[in-house]
C-alpha cells in the first residue's frame, strides 16, 4: 500500500498498516541518512547499521497515522517520523553501551558497540541525534511549524524528557522506588517520545490546542501501557522473540511495574491505561480507529 493510499482509508488491517509504514520509513531513512564516504565512512556505516533493517517503527507510525486522522500532509509526516526515529535509535545505541545497560543484542542483531566498538557507537548515536534536527529543518512545512517540531523534540528528548528519565533510572536507589516514581520515570524515559510522535502529527496538521491536549493524553496513557508491557515481556518473553536480552531487571533486583504490582496487577494496570487512552480519541470517532488499534497492539505485543 503506497503512502497516498493511507490518506482516507482504514480498510487495511492493523498489521498491514504497521508493516507498510515501517517499509516507507525504511526507504525514507535510506535516502535521508548519508551513504558511507571518505575517511569518515565508518560512522555513516554504523549509523545506518543501527537505523536500518529492523524495529517496529511504532513512533513514526504514530506520527503518520495521527496526521492521516487529522487530514494533514502525509509525506511531511513521514519525514518528521524519520527524524524522530533517528533520535530514538540514538537513544537505543547509548542505552546499550557498557556504561549503561551493557547489552549485546538489539532488534535481533549485535548492538552497535559489539558490531563496531564503543567509541564508534557513541559517535554513531551522536550522529543520529544531530541528523534528527537536520531532517526537521529540511522538511517541507512552514517555518513556524518546523520551529515547533524542533523545540518540542528537543524538550521530549532532553533533560525534562527522555534523558531526564534515564538519569532518574541510573541514580535513584532501588529502595526509593515506588509505583509513583516509576510512573514518572517512564513518562520521561519512554513516554516523552511517544507523546512527541502523536503531537508531531497534530503539529503537522495544524491541530487546535484543545485537540493537541487530547492527543497528548492519549499518548501518555498508551506510552505507560507500552512500558508496562515491556516490563512484562522482560519476565515472560524470550530473547529470540523480543529481539533483546530479557530477565535483566530481575537479575539486577530492579524495581519495575511487575515487581511492584505482580504480573496480574501489571496486566490489569496496562489494560486500564489502554481503555483510558482510547477514550481520549472520542473527538475523532471512527477516524481514530487505527490509533485505537495501536493500543491493542501495544497491550498484546510479544516483542
Amino acid at each position: 500500500m503506497p503512502l497516498a493510499a493511507l490518506s482516507h482509508s482504514t480498510d487495511a488491517d492493523f498489521p498491514t498498516r504497521l508493516r507498510t509504514i515501517a517499509d516507507l520509513v525504511e526507504s525514507r531513512l535510506d535516502v535521508l541518512l548519508p551513504k558511507p564516504l571518505g575517511h569518515q565512512a565508518v560512522i555513516m556505516d554504523a549509523a545506518r547499521y543501527a537505523a536500518l533493517g529492523g524495529g517496529k517503527r511504532l513512533r513514526p507510525f504514530l506520527t503518520v497515522e495521527t496526521t492521516r486522522m487529522l487530514g494533514g500532509p502525509l509525506d511531511a509526516a513521514l519525514t518528521v517520523g524519520c527524524a524522530l526515529e533517528c533520535l530514538h535509535v540514538y537513544s537505543l545505541i547509548h542505552d546499550d553501551l557498557p556504561c549503561m545497560d551493557d547489552d549485546d543484542l538489539r532488534r535481533g542483531k549485535p548492538t552497535v558497540h559489539k558490531a563496531y566498538d564503543e567509541a564508534i557507537a557513541v559517535l554513531a548515536g551522536d550522529a543520529l541525534l544531530t541528523r534528527s534536527f537536520g531532517i526537521l529543518g529540511e522538511v517541507d512545512l512552514p517555518a513556524r511549524v518546523r520551529a515547533e517540531l524542533v523545540t518540542e523534540l528537543a524538550s521530549s528528548g532532553g533533560m525534562s524528557g527522555m534523558i531526564g528519565g534515564q538519569v532518574v533510572d541510573i541514580t535513584v536507589a532501588e529502595g526509593e522506588r515506588d509505583e509513583a516514581l516509576i510512573t514518572d520515570l517512564q513518562a520521561m524515559k519512554t513516554g516523552a517520545l511517544i507523546d512527541y510522535a502523536v503531537r508531531s502529527g497534530g503539529l503537522v496538521s495544524a491541530a487546535s490546542k484543545k485537540h493537541l491536549t487530547a492527543l497528548s493524553a492519549y499518548a501518555r496513557d498508551m506510552g505507560l501501557a507500552f512500558q508496562i508491557q515491556d516490563d512484562i515481556l522482560d519476565v515472560t518473553g524470550d530473547a529470540e522473540t523480543v529481539g533483546k536480552a530479557v530477565g535483566k531487571d530481575a537479575d539486577l533486583g530492579k524495581a519495575t511495574f511487575v515487581s511492584i504490582l505482580g504480573l496480574t496487577g501489571a496486566r490489569e494496570r496496562a489494560k486500564s491505561l489502554g481503555e483510558r487512552a482510547k477514550n481520549h480519541l472520542e473527538p475523532w470517532g471512527s477516524s481514530a480507529q487505527t490509533l485505537r488499534d495501536t493500543v491493542d497492539f501495544v497491550l498484546e505485543r510479544q516483542h
